[in-house]
């Protein structure tokens, strides 16, 4: 899978944009505030149909304008798909290949797969467990159908669970029968998005902690997930009623669900010594890139395709020795995107088809195109 053709109309700082990119290696280099950021931000939009960077669609209009469109062509197995989101003041509209799709699940289920490292991925270490959730979710939500479905369904379960919660704190009538269906339902979702998860970290650990040592020639990196509620899923169900069942009176103290994947934690490990707490800056910047280049594999095993890498800023504050180990990961079997605003401190000669842009004040110019056999000669 790859990006061919990039179209923007009132985007951010984009009044109009007309792209075609390398299926390999893009570089977009500028000065800050130019716009390199917003155009990665747009991809990932047309992604997962919002933002990383805000959770109001209508900060990605234009000032002053009424609406923006996001469209996309993009290759996989030989064949186009148009990818298409506008935004108004009041509402978006999701379609695919001209036909409009009423459902974000569907649309995401069928979008392009995106996996990014932006300057703010620091918080997924340094932050809230609530930020680590949200990785799992994202990520999980691009790798299966099904996912993103269930989780609109657990939270819609938990919302109706903490609501009787909080009534049975003020001793208001409520219907037993119908909250012990409830919490049932609450416990099958849980398990469900439990397996899922452990999965998928389990999956991240089969190369995460090989791309750190290539990287940093540290060993011993590893993840964790940290379920609050449960520790294997041996008779899950019967365990987790049980734990509701004995914590009723403390939740509904708290007229809140205390126990399930809403309050799970993602670990990073350096050997024995928990990143969040005894890392450095840069090794979590680098824990954290080692963890989104993990997900190469996964995502060509569960979605038969390469993703899309969008690395924003990604070779700031790191040697040359770090760098071409990073780059030997950016295969030529995978579409990447990366903006920085040094061009001489990425080493084009790496890469087997490389495109540059130059950005100034949302206008983009390609300055080169080097493909492997003219490299020969340099």
């Amino acid at each position: 899978m790859y990006l061919e053709k990039l179209m923007l109309q009132n985007f951010r700082n984009y009044t109009s944009l007309n792209m075609h990119l390398n299926k390999n290696v893009n570089i977009i280099y500028g000065n800050n505030a130019q716009g390199k950021t917003n155009l990665l931000e747009s991809i990932y939009v047309l992604g997962l149909t919002k933002s990383h960077l805000s959770q109001l669609d209508n900060h990605l209009i234009q000032t002053g304008k009424e609406f923006c469109k996001l469209k996309a062509i993009v290759k996989k197995d030989k064949i186009k798909t148009k990818y298409e989101i506008d935004y108004t003041l009041e509402q978006k509209s999701l379609k695919i290949d001209n036909q409009e799709i009423k459902k974000i699940t569907d649309y995401i289920n069928n979008s392009l797969n995106i996996i990014i490292f932006y300057p703010e991925d620091l918080e997924i270490i340094k932050g809230s467990p609530n930020n680590r959730r949200n990785f799992l979710n994202l990520e999980l939500s691009q790798l299966s159908n099904n996912y993103l479905k269930l989780l609109n369904e657990f939270n819609k379960l938990l919302k109706i669970r903490n609501e009787y919660l909080k009534k049975m704190s003020k001793n208001e009538q409520y219907d037993k029968t119908y909250f012990q269906i409830i919490t049932n339902y609450f416990v099958d979702k849980s398990l469900i998005i439990y397996k899922m998860r452990k999965k998928f970290v389990e999956k991240l650990n089969e190369n995460c902690g090989k791309i750190f040592f290539e990287i940093t020639k540290i060993n011993d990196f590893h993840l964790q997930y940290v379920p609050n509620f449960i520790e294997d899923d041996n008779n899950f169900k019967e365990k987790m009623l049980e734990k509701l069942n004995k914590n009723l009176n403390k939740e509904i103290k708290f007229g809140s669900t205390l126990y399930g994947p809403h309050r799970d934690e993602l670990e990073f490990f350096l050997g024995d010594k928990n990143l969040k707490i005894y890392g450095s800056q840069g090794q979590k910047r680098l824990a954290i890139l080692a963890t989104k280049l993990s997900e190469i594999d996964i995502f060509k095993q569960f979605k038969g395709t390469s993703p899309i890498l969008l690395l924003d800023d990604v070779f700031s504050e790191l040697d040359d020795i770090k760098k071409n180990n990073i780059i030997k990961y950016l295969s030529s079997d995978i579409q990447v995107i990366i903006t920085t605003t040094e061009l001489k401190k990425i080493n084009k000669k790496k890469f087997s088809s490389v495109s540059v842009f130059k950005i100034k004040n949302g206008e983009i110019v390609k300055t080169e195109e080097v493909e492997k056999n003219e490299r020969k000669s340099l």
